[in-house]
């Protein structure tokens, strides 16, 4: 097998990898990456296809998929679990509201791509013209998955993004180890993250504290898992107050009750979605924040959605707080406010005087989780770094090659590995 990175080459985003077995080509990913305008991952031909692994609804990993769908007259299937499916959907139709202008594609191709989608279980082989695909649970988000491919005799293994840790919500990643060749994320390659009992302890400790001086805790989210996540952590740790959830990460609630048993504890989450408030609109937005609560909404990156009714009527009054507990990309509303501790509201950048602190619920594994699946592979394996900015690319690379004896390497797009 021969395999090209289309993207995410020494960035986090596009991720993209083209499986070339001679006999078929099989599109591992097809995301996008936004800084201002969405970027796309090397362009492939859709009549060239023959299949595409989904890894997970997020759209540095899915956002290009609809492209494929555009004027092609050849039937492409795409692979993931039913909640990557229903979950790309809700995001893709979201990136089309806010950024259409930018798209080469609309509506219809979305509903083509998931009208062309087959749902499959983790663990179960899925034959594309002779090589065999299987899923394994990556713990990432919801469905998220790790993709091994295996022809004649070879075997890749593609993490996507990974969490060895679990987490709430998720039971930890699935490591596949008999492998000839690992394509790593290596989002967090140069640090740990900080364990997970303090950051949950940290957090509901802060909510304690903002509505015990009448204020209101603001926690901008992932609309997909760490929104629900963030709900689990407060209600298991028996917190008293009012706790809402608003915007997008309602419709990603209903799907992740429909599918459950994707879930660590399946009932412990019902309760959970019962014991949250749901905000369904503006009136139930605006009585809220009449009195001390916490709300947990979209965007995490405070790009848009109902964050910014939020920040709006926060971000003035010292009393309040905001948790940031969502990666913050460079150039990000969300990034500014922590460096800089002003946000961009109505076209004016506003001091904010609500508290800020930062936790750590990161949904990729770290430093030592990283080092420690690496370690678990053969001497004759080789590592391909991928997912992280420039420096953990070629850090993390380095570093397998000095300490674990592996060879490793950064690719730059259009680079290509042999199997």
């Amino acid at each position: 097998m021969r395999v090209t990175v289309l993207g995410s080459a020494r960035e986090v985003g596009r991720s993209a990898f083209l499986v070339d077995t001679g006999k078929s080509k099989i599109l591992l990913d097809y995301g996008v990456m936004f800084k201002g305008e969405p970027l796309f991952p090397m362009h492939v031909k859709p009549k060239d296809i023959d299949g595409v692994v989904l890894t997970h609804a997020h759209l540095d990993h899915s956002g290009c998929i609809p492209y494929l769908f555009l004027h092609s007259n050849k039937s492409i299937t795409v692979y993931a679990t039913e909640p990557t499916i229903e979950l790309s959907k809700i995001l893709l139709l979201d990136m089309i509201k806010v950024s259409g202008f930018y798209l080469p594609f609309e509506y219809i191709e979305v509903m083509s791509m998931v009208n062309s989608s087959k749902a499959v279980e983790y663990r179960e082989e899925v034959e594309i013209d002779g090589a065999r695909v299987t899923l394994h649970n990556a713990g990432h988000i919801i469905g998220s998955a790790s993709i091994v491919v295996e022809y004649d005799g070879r075997r890749l293994f593609y993490t996507g993004d990974i969490n060895a840790r679990g987490s709430m919500m998720l039971d930890s990643a699935e490591i596949v180890r008999d492998v000839d060749l690992v394509i790593t994320e290596s989002t967090y390659a140069l640090e740990d993250h900080q364990p997970r009992e303090e950051a949950e302890s940290t957090l509901v400790e802060f909510a304690n504290e903002v509505i015990d001086r009448h204020g209101i805790l603001f926690i901008p989210a992932f609309s997909v898992e760490r929104a629900q996540e963030i709900a689990c952590v407060l209600k298991a740790h028996n917190f008293k107050h009012r706790v809402a959830i608003d915007g997008m990460a309602l419709k990603a609630n209903e799907i992740m009750l429909k599918h459950k048993r994707f879930l660590k504890d399946p009932e412990f989450f019902s309760s959970v979605m019962r014991w949250v408030k749901w905000i369904k609109g503006w009136s139930d937005r605006k009585r809220l924040i009449d009195e001390p609560c916490v709300v947990i909404s979209p965007a995490g990156m405070l790009v848009g959605g109902n964050a910014l009714f939020y920040m709006q009527n926060i971000v003035d009054d010292p009393r309040n707080g905001i948790a940031i507990v969502s990666y913050q990309g460079e150039g990000t509303p969300g990034r500014m406010l922590l460096e800089k501790g002003v946000a961009l509201i109505d076209g004016e950048v506003r001091h904010v005087k609500a508290e800020v602190r930062r936790f750590d619920f990161s949904g990729h594994s770290g430093r030592k989780e990283l080092f420690d699946m690496i370690r678990s592979f053969s001497s004759s394996t080789k590592i391909v770094t991928v997912h992280g900015d420039h420096e953990s690319c070629i850090k993390f690379a380095e570093e397998i090659n000095k300490y674990l004896g592996l060879s490793a390497y950064a690719p730059l797009v259009g680079e290509s590995i042999e199997v």
